[in-house]
């Protein structure tokens, strides 16, 4: 049944290790994306609420957190990790009411995929090393690696358990303290991951835990003097807003951003694999994922074939209750981003393109949208161009080697793209030439929090994951020991 709820209970911010009411009294709703009906009311972080969560911070960062010995941080996260673990089943069912991500999507990569990310940066904790640089024989002169501080976590609403621990696990494993800011349209597993952080022994104020709404917790956040770095994920319209307001205090800002990429498919590479990774490359998790392979570019000598066969997987596609483990796809976060996909299909077919199969709302209830595949698309089409954020494939024919490099190429992303060859030198080609923090070959969509992960232009900047997260939030400092002659 998709008829459920949480409970009736507001639920509250977690500040300085208590939950707490919003200073202003206000709360909001958060709904269940497959029936559209109220979860749970929801505290609404103001400005004012945000001050209190900073200072705790800070508090936190100059206090028990900051003296704190390496090694003990990483056993931290060691234990929030075993709490997770113990806990996944209801954190599995609350993503899934909250987002409308299907529950078996969640326990297949999400929690594996936040419990690798803790494990990982929990052994990185006490491995934050400076080096001896021997500048001059009158001196002994090091490096040494410090925290940044106080930092401000703003997560989307498409993965916000895992991309939530994207930014925590780091961030907390090189000494620092977190303000986070979930997506209104999301903020339940942010709170209980909170409360988990707080039963696993973390200090009051480490991680404070903000819902609230954009234009207003958000802008608090990125706006206060005291916040030393923000990392965000989300549109390029609100990374460019961050910008402006990280110019208060030059605070650092990490952005990962919006794409629109390019899944390219040569008649020498294996079709029938290509096409199978093609559609999952579109429509898991409902296409809501920033490097979806929403351009799918296939050779002109086999476009009608893969056009085809795509059509026929996206058919095949089971959407319904997210709960329901046989389910493949939920539905969308919002009706505001139903409506969104829904317009973009029509401006589809206004400029000419043809749907092959979906192209309408599925059901009635809930947010759901048909998967769709798109052909007779041209590359200067606006449905080639922008990022639409659902389960929407547009499938483009190309020429030859230099035409699919200028198709893929040709968009303000940069965030990933595919190649399906049997041409080794192709491969490489491509993998040289392709704008993308991320080339696969062969295959598409895997990441992993060893590598990084990251884009550029309106992709964003800075990368994730890796020992590049370590650089997100430390800084070097100089020592410089005056040894005599």
């Amino acid at each position: 049944m998709l008829d459920r709820v949480i409970d009736s209970d507001t639920h509250r911010l977690l500040i300085d290790g208590r939950r707490v009411a919003a200073l202003s009294g206000r709360t909001f709703e958060t709904l269940n994306p497959a029936t559209g009906q109220v979860l749970a009311r929801v505290a609404e972080a103001g400005v004012e609420d945000i001050d209190v969560a900073v200072r705790s911070a800070r508090a936190a960062f100059e206090g028990p957190w900051g003296q704190m010995k390496a090694s003990e941080r990483g056993a931290l996260l060691l234990r929030l990790a075993e709490l997770i673990r113990r806990d996944e089943a209801e954190l599995a069912r609350l993503e899934s009411l909250d987002s409308g991500k299907p529950v078996s999507a969640i326990a297949r990569q999400d929690l594996p995929a936040v419990l690798d990310t803790l494990t990982y940066y929990a052994g990185m904790a006490d491995k934050i090393n400076g080096q001896v640089i021997p500048a001059r024989p009158d001196a002994l002169t090091y490096t040494v690696r410090e925290p940044l501080g106080v930092v401000g976590a703003i997560i989307p609403w498409n993965f916000p358990l895992m991309i939530g621990m994207w930014k925590i696990a780091p961030a907390l494993a090189c000494g620092c303290t977190v303000v986070l800011k979930p997506a209104e349209l999301t903020p339940l597993t942010a709170l209980k991951i909170g409360d988990l952080a707080l039963e696993a022994g973390f200090p009051a104020g480490v991680l404070n835990v903000v819902p609230g709404f954009g234009k207003v917790a958000g802008q608090a956040l990125v706006d206060h003097p005291d916040v030393d770095k923000v990392t965000f994920t989300g549109s390029p319209v609100v990374g460019r807003q961050i910008l402006q307001g990280a110019a208060g205090n030059l605070k650092r800002v990490t952005l990962e951003l919006g794409g629109k990429s390019a899944n390219i498919i040569f008649p020498d590479g294996d079709v029938d694999t290509a096409v199978k990774a093609a559609g999952s490359g579109i429509f898991f998790n409902t296409g809501q994922v920033c490097s979806a392979g929403s351009r799918i570019l296939v050779h002109e000598s086999i476009h009608d074939a893969v056009v085809e066969r795509l059509a026929a997987r996206a058919q095949s596609i089971r959407v319904g209750d997210p709960l329901e483990t046989s389910t493949a796809m939920g539905p969308l976060v919002s009706e505001a981003q139903m409506n969104r996909v829904l317009n973009y299909i029509e401006i589809g077919r206004n400029e000419g393109a043809s749907v092959i199969t979906g192209g309408a709302r599925h059901g009635s209830a809930g947010y759901f949208v048909e998967p769709t595949v798109f052909a007779g698309v041209h590359h200067d089409m606006r449905i080639s161009q922008e990022e639409i954020f659902g389960p929407v494939a547009v499938v483009i024919p190309f020429k030859d080697d230099e035409d699919a490099l200028r198709i893929a190429n040709g968009t303000v992303y940069s965030l990933a793209a595919g190649v399906w060859t049997g041409d080794i030198g192709r491969a490489h080609r491509f993998t040289k030439r392709l704008k993308a923090g991320t080339v696969w070959v062969n295959t598409y969509g895997p990441t992993d929090i060893r590598l990084p992960w990251g884009g550029a232009r309106d992709s964003g900047f800075g990368r994730e994951h890796g020992e590049a997260a370590i650089d997100n939030f430390t800084e070097p400092k100089v020592i410089w020991i005056n040894t005599g002659r």
